[in-house]
């Protein structure tokens, strides 16, 4: 056998396989460490910031700070000189600190304030509805919270306390005693739950109507309360799994609707007078009027007809108070036995002409319901010509739109025992099943599939935002996601105790508000260049998912920015969702809007271009007369 030499090409051939299989052990081994440490960096670490509570003037630059979870490394983010964006913001505002607004403007409301009302036309109302200020009248400071604010009892124990210096107001307490609304005890205020029309409480109230209608089998999810007080009545429903959008206006019953949110109900300033709500039609499943007020014969049953517009197909109007049982309370009303007479005679002909079935009227409550489908009243109007059933087809649209006296149409069915629009699943099912105006094609571009990917999305989603926040420690009630598209987000909230406002901006290309009252959820279109209907310090969360992107063009950022601070509760929590550039400039103008922030990366790590910042609205007040008068 022949003896292999160092220079034999056998030998070259062994060498350089040996250097190959080097080199590719080598680049594996590297290509492992660099993943490995890839994954170390990528890992959930926290940031350990001390809490502190601290209580300043207009010129005090001290920002506490609160516990924040990172999805990146402890160092702060910074991509300041590598991205840039034309953003249209107030330039002075950037990186400078915006100062508190006097306390004057404590419970401030652009959009509803009184002032600005009384110079608008008194009839119908209009004057309280939405006039918001013009571009010049607009505040570039932040709306202070009272000197002695306290973080609002946690639910479910607000439903029935809230701090008295939170809402420094007494009228209701002494003009609503009788009817025990509210009570004063010491340094809070306690909500026994009474209401004009059900002196036993809403609890017991509630039980009345489950007597008539079915409230406890799924079937009936979403309400809407007409007039509502301090909200006792959408309260107690919740414990029924039933969530009802409650509004009132802005009038001389001081804070009804902050009382109700600082409780953690759902709740708007609004009012009905000339214009739509804001609601799709279809939306509700019950609607609710207790002595609220409302004219609803009046103006050829304008009030009604809208009321049948956001009424779902099945849909229930329940009403107490004047002119119901008119007979036994007409005396206390202080009103003749005619009038009233003449009221209920009325409002039981619209009722008629809109189709309705009126179910049951028993001791206080009379109870209406509107039909499954319109076959058999396009056979009645050939007798009842008015009101006639509109020929448009823009039932949805609600912003800034005048009511009409005409019927909103149906969806076609074919056959009278069929749901027009069709059926939609009891609750908890509706939350996840697809929703009529998706599985019919209604939305462009929505499909069924797409809706079960979003469902997965923000499940994982939400999970990624546990590990940031504290979202299941009862530490967040009231939440507002500011561009809700299809829910999917309040979806994935279901089993923390929260609820949701869902808004749609009006401008969006594709209505899913409809979308979203299938589901069992409730929300509200907005243009967010203009205030939102609600008092200052009535939200502990608010999510915004690209609606930087969206208005960076139509109006100055740093405005929305403001309108998000005014809502926002002290140590209220924003997690914005967007670019890295937008993001950024965000950054830099709620630097000086006395918020703690951070940007982090996306669930899906740190190669995604979107970002996420999560920031916190450090706790400060205002001051008192009498501290401004010792400080001058």
């Amino acid at each position: 056998m022949a003896k292999e030499y160092s220079s034999s090409p056998k030998h070259h051939h062994l060498e350089s396989r040996r250097k190959r299989l080097t080199l590719i052990l080598g680049i594996s081994g590297l290509c492992i460490l660099s993943y490995l440490f890839g994954a170390w960096q990528g890992s959930t670490t926290s940031i350990n910031q001390s809490e502190a509570y601290s209580k300043v003037g207009c010129n005090d630059q001290t920002f506490p700070s609160t516990n924040v979870q990172s999805s990146s490394p402890a160092r702060s983010l910074d991509f300041e000189s590598h991205h840039g964006v034309d953003f249209n913001y107030t330039m002075e505002t950037a990186a400078k600190t915006i100062s508190p607004c006097d306390m004057s403007f404590s419970e401030y409301t652009p959009c509803q304030d009184p002032t600005r009302g009384r110079k608008f036309d008194r009839s119908m109302l209009k004057y309280r509805e939405r006039h918001c200020p013009t571009k010049e009248e607009l505040l570039l400071c932040m709306i202070p919270a009272p000197p002695k604010y306290k973080t609002p009892f946690k639910w479910p124990q607000s439903r029935d306390y809230a701090w008295y210096d939170n809402i420094p107001h007494r009228e209701l307490s002494i003009e609503k005693a009788v009817q025990n609304w509210i009570q004063v005890e010491g340094n809070r205020f306690r909500f026994p739950g009474g209401g004009t029309m059900f002196p036993r409480g809403a609890d017991a109230y509630i039980d009345d109507i489950n007597e008539l209608i079915p409230l406890t089998t799924g079937k009936i999810r979403t309400a809407i309360d007409t007039g509502c007080g301090v909200a006792s009545w959408g309260a107690y429903l919740l414990k029924r799994d039933i969530l009802a959008m409650s509004f009132a206006p802005r009038d001389t019953h001081e804070a009804q609707v902050q009382f109700a949110l600082e409780r953690g109900v759902p709740a708007m300033i609004g009012i009905m007078a000339s214009q739509r709500l804001p609601y799709p039609a279809r939306a509700f499943d019950m609607a609710h009027c207790s002595r609220c007020l409302i004219p609803w014969a009046k103006n050829d049953g304008l009030y009604l007809i809208e009321l049948d517009r956001i009424l779902r197909p099945g849909g229930y109007w329940i009403l107490s108070g004047p002119p119901i049982r008119w007979k036994k309370y007409w005396k206390g009303w202080e009103r003749t036995q005619e009038d009233l007479k003449q009221e209920q005679d009325s409002i039981e002909d619209v009722a008629r002409r809109l189709c309705w079935n009126k179910v049951i009227e028993k001791d206080d409550l009379s109870i209406w319901q509107k039909p499954l489908n319109h076959m058999q009243c396009i056979q009645n109007k050939k007798v009842m010509k008015t009101p006639h059933i509109c020929k448009s087809d823009n039932s949805d649209v609600a912003w800034y739109t005048n009511m009409e006296t005409c019927i909103t149409p149906l969806p076609d069915v074919s056959s009278n025992d069929k749901v027009a629009g069709g059926t939609i699943e009891n609750w908890p099912n509706r939350a996840f099943a697809v929703p009529p105006r998706i599985s019919s094609g209604t939305i462009p571009g929505i499909t069924a599939e797409k809706f079960e990917e979003d469902n997965k999305l923000w499940k994982d989603r939400i999970s990624y935002y546990k590990k940031m926040i504290p979202l299941a420690q009862g530490r967040y009630r009231n939440i507002m996601d500011m561009n809700a598209n299809l829910g999917g987000f309040a979806a994935a909230m279901v089993s923390f105790p929260v609820w949701v406002m869902n808004v749609v901006p009006a401008n969006s290309d594709h209505d899913t508000l409809g979308v979203i009252y299938e589901r069992g959820f409730i929300g509200t279109y907005q243009d967010w260049c203009e205030a939102f209907s609600t008092y200052p310090r009535t939200y502990d969360l608010i999510h915004a998912y690209g609606i930087f992107s969206i208005y960076q063009d139509r109006c100055d950022v740093t405005y929305i920015l403001l309108e998000m601070d005014r809502i926002l509760r002290p140590e209220g929590t924003v997690i914005f969702r967007d670019t890295v550039e937008v993001l950024v400039k965000i950054q830099s103008i709620t630097d000086g809007m006395r918020w703690r922030s951070q940007i982090m990366d996306h669930e899906s790590g740190p190669y995604n271009p979107e970002k996420i910042l999560v920031a916190v609205k450090t706790y400060w007040t205002g001051e008192t007369n009498q501290q401004q008068e010792k400080q001058a």
